[in-house]
């Protein structure tokens, strides 16, 4: 239920907060909130703003990521409370990215990152999340398996 819960929260403030953007700030506009730089733009690619104008394409790949991720989880192939948090991640950021291309053709960014060489959403953080959560789960699981062993 873990994970259901954490993809649809995931899903839930990604899409929120592109309505508000959406609905408030003007493409291309930059403003600070709370200290957050952010700048609205609409991106049809991918990371980095690769690949522009196969929005909707990216978003049949998110769709086919989830499915794969939800059956091969009912399957019984992912085990272990971090990979289950982990898909979560993956899954509500595919999620709320893939809405956002299939509807929209592109997806709306808005918040510049640290570095200032690229703007992301929140379904960007939560894939960053994602793959963190998945890579120490890479690693914790031969850890236990060592140790268990000794």
């Amino acid at each position: 239920m873990l994970f259901y819960i954490i993809a649809a929260f995931v899903v839930l403030v990604d899409q929120l907060s592109k309505i508000l953007i959406r609905i408030h700030v003007k493409i291309d506009e930059t403003y600070s909130l709370w200290g957050i730089p952010m700048t609205h733009i609409e991106n049809s690619g991918m990371a980095g703003s690769h690949f522009q104008g196969y929005g909707r394409l990216f978003g049949i790949l998110a769709v086919l990521f989830i499915v794969v991720v939800i059956y091969n989880r009912r399957k019984g192939m992912f085990n272990g409370k971090t990979l289950e948090i982990s898909l979560a991640f993956l899954v509500g950021g595919a999620a709320g990215n893939g809405i956002d291309r299939l509807l929209f053709g592109e997806v709306t960014d808005f918040l510049v990152s640290r570095s200032g060489n690229g703007v992301l959403n929140m379904a960007d953080h939560a894939i960053e999340i994602g793959v963190l959560l998945l890579i120490i789960s890479l690693v914790i699981r031969p850890l236990k398996r060592v140790f268990s062993h000794s």
